[in-house]
């Protein structure tokens, strides 16, 4: 009988395998393909995911032929994001979808108040000018357009792992915190955040800041458009780390031109990577940076030994945590 396989597809250095390794128990086998050189990896990976219980994917695209193993049990996310998995054939083929539990949460909601901070400072035009030999460019001029986040209405849409956790880390800043958000929120999660559950309408009418936190879904998809910057204060920041297609794109451009909002904060764009022609990367009102927000050191640990603990479940025959609605 072969034994209960692990299929690590696309990691980066040895560490991240070593980790892997550590963490499952010794009747479990990893096998492993580095993400280079990359015009192979597809094809090397498969062959291993056609021979494994669990794949942990990264830049690996999970095809049809992997789909209809009879081994596959889980697909495991290192990601937080699962929108470009294709859970409903999983799904069909009873197959299980994990997500990486939020083992990139922190390090996400330290980049949102980053960019809360970049984009109500402009701080983006000011490196632009620096590097230019403008200097100070007339920022000593036009002071009315730069704003402290202390004390302000911070409103969160999606008080889930990342959410809760800007939330929280906003409670030493005098934050008022406002959320939104589709499902019901445990009341520790709550507590946790000290945060006020409002409707959608009051959150983005009253807040100084209004940042997004939900998965990209069908429901999800261009949720925040015309109608929603609208409804925001003309001195609103705009933040999304989530994912691009949540934000209309050309209504957050329109409202940065029109004066509906005063700035955004963008970690994600509709189009990835951003194409060159975007007119947000002109934008003086914009703080930008290339979706890598949940990138650091300590949420691929996290990411890894997350993966370590549910295949370590499933090859007991116990419940993998973190698992994913296949219809989200």
């Amino acid at each position: 009988m072969s034994r209960f396989t692990a299929a690590f597809v696309g990691h980066r250095d040895e560490w991240e395998v070593e980790r892997l390794r550590s963490g499952v128990p010794g009747d479990v086998d990893v096998t492993t393909v580095p993400v280079q050189p990359a015009e192979t990896v597809q094809e090397r990976g498969i062959e291993l995911a056609l021979n494994a219980e669990v794949i942990i994917p990264w830049r690996f695209r999970i095809t049809p032929e992997v789909i209809a193993s009879p081994r596959l049990k889980m697909v495991q996310a290192l990601s937080a994001g699962t929108d470009f998995y294709p859970k409903k054939e999983l799904h069909e083929r009873g197959v299980l979808m994990a997500g990486n539990s939020g083992a990139n949460s922190v390090a996400v909601s330290e980049m949102t108040i980053m960019l809360m901070i970049g984009a109500s400072r402009h701080v983006q035009e000011q490196i632009r000018n620096l590097h230019s030999g403008n200097y100070h460019g007339d920022f000593f001029d036009t002071w009315e357009q730069y704003h402290e986040i202390t004390g302000k209405r911070i409103g969160i849409i999606g008080l889930g792992k990342i959410g809760s956790k800007v939330a929280r880390r906003l409670r030493g800043w005098d934050c008022e915190i406002v959320y939104h958000d589709r499902l019901e929120i445990d009341p520790e999660v709550e507590k946790f955040a000290d945060a006020k559950r409002v409707s959608l309408d009051e959150l983005l009418s009253t807040s100084d800041v209004v940042s997004v936190h939900v998965p990209l879904t069908e429901n999800s998809r261009g949720m925040i458009g015309d109608e929603e910057f609208a409804k925001m204060k003309p001195t609103a920041v705009y933040v999304s780390t989530c994912r691009g297609p949540v934000t209309d794109e050309a209504a957050l451009i329109r409202a940065l031109e029109n004066g509906a909002i005063a700035a955004a904060g963008l970690d994600v764009t509709e189009i990835e990577p951003v194409e060159e022609d975007n007119p947000l990367l002109q934008m003086r009102n914009v703080f930008m940076t290339p979706h890598l927000a949940g990138s650091a050191i300590e949420a691929r640990e996290k990411a890894l030994d997350n993966a370590a603990h549910n295949i370590t479940l499933l090859s007991q025959g116990k419940q993998p945590r973190g698992l994913i609605d296949p219809f989200e």
